[in-house]
């Protein structure tokens, strides 16, 4: 069979930026296996598979995959998809803001998209699943594992701190933007201190940035990833980790991320976060996207053969 793919570049506003992305508008009839193949075949972060939702009261299914596992839910995938399907006219853009709702693997996922003259120009998700808190290593095992001395990794307030809103990360604050770009992933360090661990995937961020208020880098073995351009569920939970370091017990803060400098793919991300009583109430994630290229693949019917593209 012969399937439509669209492919985008999200949390920029100019091709060749940004996270790229892969989405299969109509993806029914499509088994696991070949989803995981496809993914691997087209090796970008994520490829997300579009079916009709469950609850009819919602727009869409999405699944997700790496090109080493699926997601139950990633940031750049659920904004990138929400473009493209407006783009392409699956989702009708007649107001200012136009809301759907994309099922994931975390539950229902609330998307907002900003247009102007019947076209895409912002989207921002509301995470579906609040914030969880986890333990980190010890600050010298984390500085070895990034090629860093102790003295680049922030303790105190910024110590290290593993949270997930979805799915967990381990974010390291570092001292300035040098140590930022000198970090490197021992990958046989981490296949000791963080292959088993809750939070494998590695975000290190510092508040030395360029044009928002953190530039940050995030390693991820674990997806098959050696580093993401603009990693959405990470920021989603970067407002947690930083929320949670507001001293006002009540409120609502935003920050504007640089995400992809060091890999020549410049990213930026708006997070949100609301706070009430010093517990997290509400997370948002924004950004915009451009389509690149349009594709149809045509899927074998036999499970050993690879797809193709044309």
């Amino acid at each position: 069979m012969k399937y439509r793919y669209i492919t985008a570049d999200v949390f920029t506003d100019r091709v060749f930026g940004g996270n790229p992305l892969a989405v299969f508008p109509n993806a029914s009839g499509l088994p696991d296996e070949q989803m995981r193949k496809i993914a691997r075949e087209l090796n970008v972060s994520e490829t997300v598979f579009v079916f009709p939702p469950v609850d009819s009261r919602n727009t869409r299914a999405l699944r997700i995959f790496t090109p080493g596992m699926e997601l139950p839910f990633a940031g750049h995938p659920t904004i990138g998809t929400a473009f493209i399907l407006s783009l392409i006219g699956e989702v009708a853009l007649d107001e200012p803001e136009t809301s759907i709702v994309l099922e994931e693997g975390v539950g229902p996922v609330l998307v907002t998209i900003r247009a102007s003259g019947g076209r895409p120009t912002f989207a921002q998700l509301t995470v579906a699943q609040q914030p969880e808190f986890g333990d980190a290593p010890l600050v010298e095992d984390l500085a070895a594992l990034l090629e860093l001395t102790p003295e680049d990794v922030l303790t105190g307030t910024y110590s290290p701190q593993a949270v997930s809103c979805g799915v967990p990360f381990l974010f390291v604050t570092v001292r300035d933007r040098g140590a930022l770009a000198r970090a490197r992933l021992r990958v046989t360090l981490w296949a000791e201190l963080l292959a088993d661990a809750w939070a494998p995937h590695v975000y290190v961020l510092t508040a030395d940035a360029d044009s928002a208020d953190y530039r940050v880098r995030m390693f991820a073995p674990a997806m098959n990833i050696v580093e993401d351009p603009a990693t959405g569920a990470a920021a989603a939970a970067l407002a947690a980790y930083l929320g949670m370091r507001e001293p006002g017990p009540s409120g609502t803060y935003r920050w504007t991320v640089e995400q992809g400098i060091e890999m020549g793919r410049p990213s930026m991300l708006d997070v949100e976060a609301d706070k009430e009583h010093g517990s997290m109430t509400a997370i948002r994630v924004g950004g915009r996207a451009v389509m690149v290229a349009e594709a149809v693949m045509t899927i074998p019917a036999t499970s050993d053969q690879s797809p193709v593209a044309s």
